[in-house]
């Protein structure tokens, strides 16, 4: 039976293994004498066996049961701080009802287990989903973003790793480790300090999220193509391998490879007619249709997403089967709007027109 030292221990790292933005996580240092006598190793063995299922029964508790997720949920609240304004939680709420609504379009599982969520205090560009579908958004999302699209982006990600149980998997893997050392009676302290900073989400978990993310959004009522546009946002201000939201390269996509990963699933919603170039030229059936004008909150490159994630659903909807026409400084195809025009931007007929010539040739 584990030593109530350990279970302590490990109730603490459960807590906060998967709280924090994922940063290298070292191993725990042993003597000579521990890594070479064999009859330490099976005693490890022995009692890490004990310790494994121990382990396993408090994920469980704080995965799987309201006492233990509303504890959870409680404790992220304490160490994060719960953020009251208005504004920004009537938008987190409208955000997370919408892409709650759109899981439930293709994974009915989502309402078996509620998600718990609150806007925290902190300005860093980030959210999370951790232990029992407990979401946290940081204020700093909130304040960056002013489409809630591209916040919603971010959020069904975090959803996805809720769906697919990523946070208890991830959980397991960083602290088995520590489950381990602590059987062979080395240096634990110094892995469970490590836990706070790791929560052993992996890349192939990071890919699937961002695509279930993209699923989400077409279930939605939001723009698709704000998948893509959220990552050219990320890049323009952090860079390509620097961000939050990329916190460790080995973990996670670089920010370029998941904005081109959203581009190509753009390309393919639209049946193949929709495309955006690496320079923000939007192209229909590879023939250049604009380059938006930036805004003063956009540049003209995450403003192409847009374009392109409305061109997507017109053509995934059937809308290109009839004329673009022009409504006000909107462009519509069909009955889907398409983009609306700002300073900067060619005039609303020219385009149309153009699209007209072109949103049926052969590509």
């Amino acid at each position: 039976m584990m030593k109530k030292s350990l279970s302590r221990k490990i109730a603490v790292a459960v807590t906060a293994a998967v709280l924090a933005a994922p940063l290298g996580m070292g191993a725990a240092p042993q003597t000579a004498e521990a890594a070479f006598s064999l009859g330490s190793i099976a005693g490890a063995v022995i009692k890490g066996a004990a310790a494994s299922a121990q382990m396993n029964k408090e994920l469980k508790y704080y995965n799987n049961t309201d006492e233990g997720r509303n504890a959870y949920f409680e404790a992220m609240k304490q160490k994060y701080g719960v953020n009251t304004d208005w504004a920004l939680n009537s938008r987190a709420d409208s955000i997370m009802e919408t892409m709650i609504s759109a899981i439930g379009q293709v994974d009915a599982s989502v309402y078996d287990n509620q998600y718990q969520y609150f806007v925290n205090t902190s300005d860093d560009f980030n959210a999370f989903c951790t232990l029992g579908h407990n979401v946290s958004i940081n204020q700093g999302l909130l304040k960056a973003l002013d489409n809630d699209a591209e916040v919603a982006v971010v959020i069904g990600h975090e959803l996805g790793h809720g769906q697919k149980d990523h946070p208890v998997k991830g959980a397991k893997r960083s602290l088995g480790p520590a489950i381990f050392a602590e059987a062979a009676g080395s240096a634990i302290g110094n892995v469970i300090a490590n836990l706070w900073n790791n929560n052993g989400i992996t890349k192939p978990q990071e890919w699937e999220a961002d695509n279930l993310s993209f699923e989400y959004m077409t279930h939605s009522n939001y723009n698709p193509g704000a998948t893509a546009a959220v990552w050219q946002h990320v890049i323009e201000q952090y860079g390509d391998n620097n961000s939050p939201l990329t916190a460790r390269i080995s973990d996670h996509p670089s920010n370029s490879a998941r904005r081109d990963n959203y581009e190509k699933k753009l390309e393919e919603y639209s049946g193949g007619h929709v495309s955006v170039t690496k320079d923000g030229i939007v192209k229909v059936n590879n023939k250049e249709f604009c380059i938006p004008a930036a805004t003063s909150t956009m540049s003209s490159h995450e403003r192409a997403f847009f374009v392109q994630g409305n061109l997507a659903a017109a053509y995934h909807n059937g809308h290109n089967a009839s004329a673009a026409t022009v409504e006000g400084s909107t462009v519509k195809l069909g009955a889907q709007p398409i983009l609306t025009c700002v300073a900067g931007d060619e005039d609303a007929q020219t385009l149309a027109d153009r699209l007209n010539k072109i949103k049926d040739a052969k590509k």
